[in-house]
């Protein structure tokens, strides 16, 4: 699936102290240690998941560099490395502040990219039980949830996305196509009448959805 074009944070968090969790580590990976003076555990955690967000562009521009290159297996290879790296930050922000919602959301991101779901989904849960409203996280987990073809709890991610923000919902939806494009191709584990009844739900909540915005834009007009 195509990267979401999401604006997650790109300048240093402002967390409460008091949001710190006691103890926290400060050790890192080679790949993502960070060496400072010593600092508080909630200040480390902000360094660790901005790292964690600049080795996440960098796979991005990998990722699209791939796409029609002669060289493509590389540059993923390299993007890979960068999700592993990016995955090692996220975890450091989170041992140094488990409340930072933000940083569960982009581990979830993280393991979904490598191809792992399930925790992908428990990243995503636990940015949730911190911030239920958090749509992105919302969005990001219902495309994990496409990525192990449980469909109908992605069903109920777009029903809940289209009440809070209308504009995930249809990120969603675009995931939802390009689902269904792919099991067309390749089927795997879901039947091919599933695909087509899940392609047909789509296509009405799609225009369930053309319906309410155009009737909005029509109470919206100034007579």
């Amino acid at each position: 699936m195509k990267r979401l074009a999401i604006l997650l944070l790109v300048t240093p968090l402002m967390v409460p102290a008091a949001a710190a969790a006691a103890g926290g580590s400060s050790a890192g990976t080679a790949d993502t240690a960070i060496d400072t003076p010593a600092q508080a555990p909630e200040e480390l955690a902000v360094e660790y998941y901005n790292r964690g967000l600049k080795l996440r562009d960098k796979a991005w521009e990998l990722e699209e560099k791939a796409e029609g290159s002669d060289k493509a297996e590389a540059l993923l290879k390299k993007a890979d490395k960068q999700w592993k790296k990016a995955a090692n930050a996220f975890e450091e922000a989170i041992a140094n502040n488990p409340l930072l919602h933000q940083a569960h959301s982009s581990l979830g991101y993280a393991y979904r990219k490598l191809g792992r779901y399930e925790d992908s989904l428990g990243a995503y849960d636990r940015a949730l039980e911190l911030a239920p409203g958090y749509v992105e996280a919302i969005e990001y987990r219902a495309e994990a949830y496409l990525g192990l073809d449980r469909l109908e709890a992605a069903k109920d991610a777009y029903l809940e996305l289209f009440r809070l923000d209308r504009e995930q919902a249809e990120t969603l939806m675009t995931a939802m196509r390009e689902w269904i494009e792919t099991r067309r191709e390749d089927a795997g584990s879901v039947t091919s009448e599933a695909v087509e009844a899940f392609s047909q739900w789509v296509e009405e909540r799609s225009e369930i959805a053309s319906q309410v915005s155009m009737l909005t834009q029509s109470q919206g007009r100034s007579w």
